[in-house]
């Protein structure tokens, strides 16, 4: 586990917060949690992000959606 990965304990806290759909996902809404966190705590740019997490347009996506809703303010 890479020290920007959410422990279990903080996943269950955020958890209810992201979830709601019901769609098949390739990849699961904390592996994209992980990769939003490692670009803000290395300061990496979303194009560099290493291959072990999803596609940086994807990881975007979410970030920028969950940035429009307000979801990381609560």
């Amino acid at each position: 586990m890479k020290s920007q990965n959410l422990s279990d304990a903080q996943w269950q806290k955020i958890e209810k917060y992201l979830t709601g759909t019901k769609r098949i996902r390739k990849h699961t809404l904390r592996e994209d949690i992980d990769a939003v966190f490692y670009v803000l705590k290395t300061g990496c740019q979303w194009r560099l992000l290493p291959s072990c997490y999803p596609k940086w347009e994807l990881v975007y996506y979410y970030f920028s959606k969950w940035r429009t809703t307000m979801i990381y303010c609560t």
